[in-house]
């Protein structure tokens, strides 16, 4: 097979030139896509263009996975500590040059260089904790019911690894695939966001300097229907690992079993924190306020039902209103938060209030885009908070991945719970309380893959797994040792010895 890729200039270490078109990283071969096709990413803040893209579709996954599939066994003949090594190698270079990837997730976001910076930290902090575990690839020995025989299991690569990540975390996002997908002794090829490209592209350019061969790591880009369905349908593509949207979700699940390739999904959430009557209300608005608006809401552990007492409702409610009064919207260090990702999601989410209020719930603030200076034609979204929405409403039922948020009055622990629970989603869920019993008794019952006592919905450290139930997932964890399991399969070994031949 022969492709019409069109080549351009590889890039080198320097993150701070930018080529003029983004190109497709397939290995050491940095190209436009077949047929030379772009598209164009426009800057969240400014609502301008930012920069072309290499537009891939078929031609450049089947470019990608023959080169994977064909490098593969050399990747993972390695040993695992320096297939490590080599991992520790681009969390180092990524640190050198950490302001520079911080820049490129602020301009293709929109967020604050502080919170990019903070991004790109996590991304790094990932980095060095999977390279550690190249020398913690444990496996198990056991004993056998024969005389003679030993038993042991260890761990194997799958093959080629689909990688399709979400737009929020740009640079973490990566991290959180790529590191643990390489340890394992896979080749990996990432299906970038559309609206991320620059920071996928800047861990291609330090993953081939770190010493990463030929064909294991290749960055695409595109869009979904054109680059990462085919990466799904690919009878050589042995483990697709995807964060996003529940539809699409199913629609890799369905397609990806057909052929029972391994399917990892971390989907979306709808995630409650619970403010009871005895909690520290000044501390449960500060954490009210990180989950619902940190990162423009772009989070699947954003906190997006607010579950309050109806002793402390009324106080908390003029509590939370007076401090997202204080809140500064911008792009700026001394903002809170920036812009929605793109237009479309700007006027999905805005539709979903105004058929909520349609339905009988009560706009408390917000609910707008934000025009006029400094806003210009960036797609920034107020503070949003709704209440008396029902729970069966399509608001209280729907991720809408935007600065937005609900209250829910409750008469105390049982029906917070009950509501707590009655999602579609289980992904995080919070609960403030100074009662030590309630908080373990909420820890025991809620329903989700992430339970936290005093603080936000938010807030995933590397070395603990990440995931939730339900439509929030599958059931694997990113993120942590678990993500080994992720990437690598098992092998069982039983290995028989004659003591009479020694």
């Amino acid at each position: 097979m022969t492709t019409n890729v069109s080549p351009v200039t590889p890039a080198t270490g320097d993150l701070s030139v930018i080529p003029a078109q983004i190109p497709n990283q397939i290995g050491h071969l940095d190209g436009m896509a077949d047929g030379g096709q772009s598209f164009t990413k426009m800057n969240p803040a400014t609502g301008r263009q930012l920069c072309e893209v290499a537009r891939s579709t078929r031609a450049d996954v089947e470019l990608a996975v023959r080169k994977a599939k064909a490098a593969q066994p050399a990747w993972a003949a390695m040993t695992v500590v320096r297939r490590g090594d080599i991992l520790r190698q681009i969390a180092l270079l990524m640190r050198e040059h950490r302001d520079d990837i911080a820049a490129l997730v602020a301009m293709e976001t929109g967020k604050s260089r502080k919170d990019a910076l903070g991004e790109t930290d996590a991304a790094i902090e990932m980095g060095f904790f999977v390279a550690g575990e190249g020398r913690r690839f444990y496996g198990q020995t056991t004993t056998s019911a024969v005389p003679n025989k030993s038993a042991m299991v260890v761990r194997q690569p799958l093959g080629v690894a689909g990688l399709i990540i979400a737009a929020n975390t740009p640079i973490a996002n990566v991290a959180w695939k790529a590191f643990p997908a390489l340890l394992c002794g896979n080749a990996a090829i990432l299906k970038a966001s559309e609206d991320t490209p620059l920071s996928a592209w800047a861990f291609g350019v330090l993953a081939r300097e770190a010493g990463v061969p030929d064909g294991i790591y290749t960055t695409l880009h595109g869009f979904g229907d054109e680059a990462g369905a085919p990466l799904v349908e690919h009878p050589d593509v042995a483990v697709v690992s995807f964060t996003g949207s529940c539809d699409v979700g199913r629609w890799i699940a369905e397609t990806a079993g057909r052929r029972l390739a391994k399917v990892c999904l971390e989907l979306g959430g709808k995630n409650p924190l619970i403010v009871c009557d005895d909690a520290d209300l000044k501390n449960a608005v500060t954490w009210t306020i990180g989950s619902a608006f940190s990162n423009a809401g772009q989070r699947c552990a954003s906190g997006s039902r607010i579950v309050v007492f109806d002793a402390v409702y009324d106080n908390f409610k003029q509590m939370l209103l007076d401090a997202v009064t204080q809140l500064k919207v911008g792009t700026g260090d001394a903002d809170d938060f920036g812009p929605v990702i793109n237009e479309a999601q700007m006027d999905g989410m805005l539709a979903s209030v105004d058929r909520a209020k349609a339905a009988g719930a009560v706009l408390l603030t917000g609910g707008h885009r934000l025009q006029g200076e400094p806003y210009g034609n960036g797609f920034f979204v107020a503070p949003t908070i709704i209440e008396q929405a029902g729970p069966n409403d399509e608001i209280s039922r729907s991720e809408l991945f935007g600065p937005i948020t609900c209250l829910y009055r409750v008469s105390g622990f049982e029906e917070a719970i009950a509501l707590a629970n009655d999602s579609p989603f289980g992904l995080t869920a919070s609960i403030h309380t100074r009662n030590l019993n309630r908080a373990m008794t909420f820890v025991s019952r809620i329903q989700a893959g992430v339970a936290v006592v005093n603080g936000g919905t938010y807030g995933s450290e590397p070395h603990m797994p990440f995931g939730g139930l339900r439509q929030s997932g599958n059931g694997w964890r990113e993120a942590g040792t678990q993500a080994l399991d992720v990437y690598s399969d098992l092998k069982t070994v039983y290995i028989n010895h004659d003591p009479g031949q020694v």
